[in-house]
């Protein structure tokens, strides 16, 4: 196998003990001056208030049972996990004191004392064990993240019985094998606590979140459904990602056009996705206050095997053929200005394990003749009929590109493919996790972590929460499996490429290509960052 790897580095913090330290769905101080416009948002900021783009949240903001991009950054501003990862992607303790382990199976874990919630409850360690257990018990949509833990199903579900409480700053967490990646994943906000009052009510703690990140909601209305979500500083919070500024609010655009439009005119502070008809002349525009740099993120496309036509040998053919269809790289060229990559794999140039030249990967290239060839195959088993759809919402980016690859499909495949918008991001999602959609349906993903493993195991693990095509393979899961357990990096990516192979024969999703971390940022705001996925890092924010 001519296999070509990145490597990323790997913070000395998975050593088998984790002192204290001074950190992601394809489609992110001092005192400021108030905005003098509302702008296409109708929103305006009270002095120091950063604006930034956003999209409602699918689900009441429940930390493990968010897992899209809408309310996961609103989730990660809101909450404090045991551990946060920095620009870089290199962990960090936050509400943990210590992460130790002597066989990687057995985990005690100290948080730090004096800890509270927004509502001056404490932070204890049942305030993650209890969460952990709803979680897995109500199977929220993250549960397969507590899969490895002892107790638990296959899907991550059950009671689990290895997280035991020692003290209110202790408890111990007992996996199912050894796993010396398991620290490097608390980070995600599956892992995050709840306080007493949210465990009991998860309704009300989930439209009022009780918090203990850097940030709080704005009071009882902070969230306005479908217009903004306001936050500010909690004073509560005293650990290394402290608020720069007097809060975030997130608006809700209906477009990515009028969020562009609304930076250029100093009334949107942040924005971390450049709409389809700027990205000739964003960089231009915005001069030094452009983004464009590499990020964890994947987009692709699914296509359920519940669909006709999608099934056994005739879809593993027709899902080849349609791969070979599609010309990767000039839609990023033409749509995308070179800020996507050609996908090579299932995973991301930015995180550890990321290869190029995996078995099976060449279904990538573009290959008009073989597309036909396979296709032709599969019309032997059962005439394809009707339309091939691909869902996306409207109100981000995809349009441009969903029409390309519909054309490209109609062109070399000779069907009827077409673009099938649904009016926002939440709308096309519950369908999605309701299993009610009819169609395809873009689905990019945003790592949690920074591991090749994140890119793998939630997407395409049996039961995974992540798993919206609802693929199965025993094959894949025994691999990531023993991945999970492997004693080294090296013997685990070996494993995930073998792993890969088997998601590029029956390819569950077809990977697109890795997107850039792009946006830009107004002159009424300072210290803006992006961060390893694409995220900006909103507590560093200044207002001017």
């Amino acid at each position: 196998m001519n296999m070509k790897r990145a490597w990323l580095v790997v913070p000395a913090v998975l050593a088998l003990s984790l002192g204290a330290c001074s950190a992601s769905n394809s489609d992110t101080g001092s005192e400021g001056s108030e905005s003098s416009d509302a702008g296409q948002s109708g929103v305006v900021a009270s002095s120091g208030v950063v604006l930034v783009n956003g999209s409602e949240p699918q689900n009441p903001l429940i930390p493990a049972n968010t897992n899209e991009v809408g309310g996961g950054h609103i989730v990660d501003s809101l909450f404090a996990g045991l551990v946060y990862y920095d620009e870089t992607g290199t962990m960090h303790n936050d509400v943990a004191e210590s992460i130790e382990t002597e066989d990687s199976q057995t985990f005690t874990i100290k948080i730090k004392p004096d800890q509270k919630f927004s509502d001056g409850s404490a932070v204890t360690a049942s305030s993650f064990v209890e969460a952990w257990k709803l979680a897995a018990k109500d199977k929220m949509l993250n549960i397969n993240f507590f899969e490895p833990i002892e107790g638990a199903d296959d899907e991550g579900a059950g009671d689990l019985t290895g997280l035991n409480v020692v003290d209110d700053t202790t408890f111990t967490v007992k996996l199912k094998q050894p796993e010396s990646d398991f620290p490097l994943r608390l980070g995600y906000s599956a892992f995050f606590p709840l306080p007493e009052a949210t465990l009991n009510n998860l309704e009300e703690g989930g439209e009022h979140p009780i918090t203990n990140g850097p940030y709080m909601p704005a009071g009882d209305n902070a969230w306005t459904h479908n217009e903004k979500f306001e936050m500010v500083p909690n004073p509560d919070y005293d650990g290394p990602r402290k608020a720069q500024n007097g809060g975030v609010t997130f608006v809700f655009y209906a477009n990515d056009d009028a969020a562009y439009n609304d930076l250029l005119a100093g009334n949107l502070d942040v924005l971390d996705r450049i709409p389809d008809s700027a990205i000739a002349t964003f960089q231009e525009e915005l001069g030094e206050r452009a983004v464009n740099q590499g990020a964890a993120v994947a987009q692709a496309f699914t296509i359920p095997e519940r669909l006709e036509h999608f099934s056994g040998e005739e879809g593993q053919l027709r899902r080849a053929a349609i791969s070979y269809a599609i010309d990767r790289p000039e839609i990023t060229e033409k749509i995308f200005g070179g800020t996507r990559t050609p996908a090579k794999d299932f995973t991301s140039p930015a995180v550890e394990g990321y290869a190029e030249g995996i078995e099976g990967s060449e279904v990538l290239n573009f290959d008009p003749a073989k597309a036909k060839e396979l296709w032709e195959k599969a019309d032997a088993i059962s005439p394809w009929s009707g339309k091939f759809e691909i869902g996306y919402n409207a109100d981000g980016p995809h349009q441009g590109w969903v029409d390309a690859v519909a054309n490209q499909l109609k062109n070399n495949l000779g069907i009827d493919a077409v673009g099938r918008p649904y009016p926002d991001f939440k709308s096309i999602r519950d369908e999605v996790t309701n299993r009610t959609i009819t169609s395809a349906f873009r689905s990019g993903w945003q790592a949690d972590y920074p591991s090749a493993f994140n890119f793998l195991s939630p997407l395409f693990a049996t039961g995974a929460g992540s798993n919206d095509g609802d693929y199965s393979s025993e094959e894949f899961d025994s691999l990531l499996n023993e991945a999970a357990g492997a004693t080294s990096q090296e013997e685990a990516n070996d494993l995930l490429d073998k792993a890969q192979a088997v998601l590029f024969k029956d390819l569950p999703a077809i990977p697109l290509w890795n997107q850039n971390g792009f946006g830009g940022f107004s002159e009424n705001v300072d210290n803006v960052a992006f961060d390893w996925k694409s995220m900006p890092v909103y507590y560093q924010v200044t207002k001017n």
